[in-house]
């Protein structure tokens, strides 16, 4: 069979129960490690579950997914994944995969960025459509984003901006001639995602949001040190967010009574660190 495990979001305790047994019993581990990343190192899961884990990067889960599939049919294979399950759309295709080859499948679910952004004080059923912001290049500028954020604000919504990732990425030229070279990890921050905002709003000019619309910046979130702030745009461009995991929220115009106390909890301040 093969086990979906979600793994929270912080570290090596935030799996469930059910899911810590899961992996006890299984005879292999695959730890997906492109569409997210834990606070901790592979390392230091190994050390927690007692067994060996095999890191499934992108280039491997979505053309080399087959192996896993085939000893599924054999033996409990885990496909690790942080946050829940099916937060990217690639495990749906997993499990869609495994379906076709008659593979056994089992889901363990765990928290998530898209639930547990309630912690802001925004409530979860006044969400719209999820956003992804990807780091833009000279030539290259996508604005999908923009037309879902302005649809959600249009109809009163809040919109969840998840922010771009790039783990063992080739460079076009390195891609073009076929090197297998990478480069450094990077994560967006919410400064960088606020000013590739920005950049789009003046090209479109459809008032979707502005330098003075209201923002909520998370970082880190489950952990210890998360770290929340809200504030404008133009405020949020100078914070200090710190180490990733970054995410940011553009509220819906007009906000509950709670809601707005609660973010008046996290409101920029004087003593809020600054870039």
């Amino acid at each position: 069979m093969l086990y979906l495990i979600g793994l929270g979001l912080c570290d090596e305790k935030d799996i469930t129960v059910k899911g810590l047994e899961v992996i006890k019993n299984c005879s292999e581990l695959y730890l997906e490690a492109y569409t997210s990343i834990l606070g901790i190192s592979k390392e230091k899961l190994e050390e927690f579950y007692g067994k060996t884990i095999t890191i499934a990067d992108r280039e491997f889960v979505e053309s080399g997914c087959d192996i896993i599939l085939e000893k599924a049919k054999t033996q409990d294979i885990a496909f690790l994944v942080v946050g829940d399950p099916f937060g990217a759309t690639t495990h749906a295709d997993l499990v869609i995969r495994a379906k076709d080859l008659n593979v056994r499948v089992r889901s363990i679910h765990n928290a998530s960025i898209l639930n547990a952004i309630g912690c802001c004080g925004l409530q979860l059923y006044t969400f719209g459509q999820t956003v992804s912001l990807v780091f833009f290049t000279p030539n290259w500028k996508p604005d999908s984003f923009y037309d879902r954020i302005l649809s959600n604000r249009n109809s009163n919504l809040h919109t969840l901006c998840l922010l771009d990732i790039k783990v063992k990425e080739q460079s076009e030229e390195n891609l073009l001639r076929g090197r297998k070279i990478y480069e450094a990890p990077r994560y967006m921050t919410v400064n960088q995602a606020i000013e590739q905002l920005l950049e789009i709003e003046d090209i479109r000019k459809q008032g979707a949001y502005s330098k003075d619309s209201l923002c909520v910046g998370i970082a880190r979130i489950g952990h210890e040190d998360q770290k929340i702030v809200s504030g404008t745009m133009q405020q949020l461009l100078n914070i200090d967010f710190g180490s990733p995991l970054h995410s940011l929220i553009i509220p819906a115009p007009n906000l509950h009574i709670l809601e707005e106390e609660m973010l008046k909890i996290f409101q920029v301040t004087i003593t809020t660190t600054t870039l």
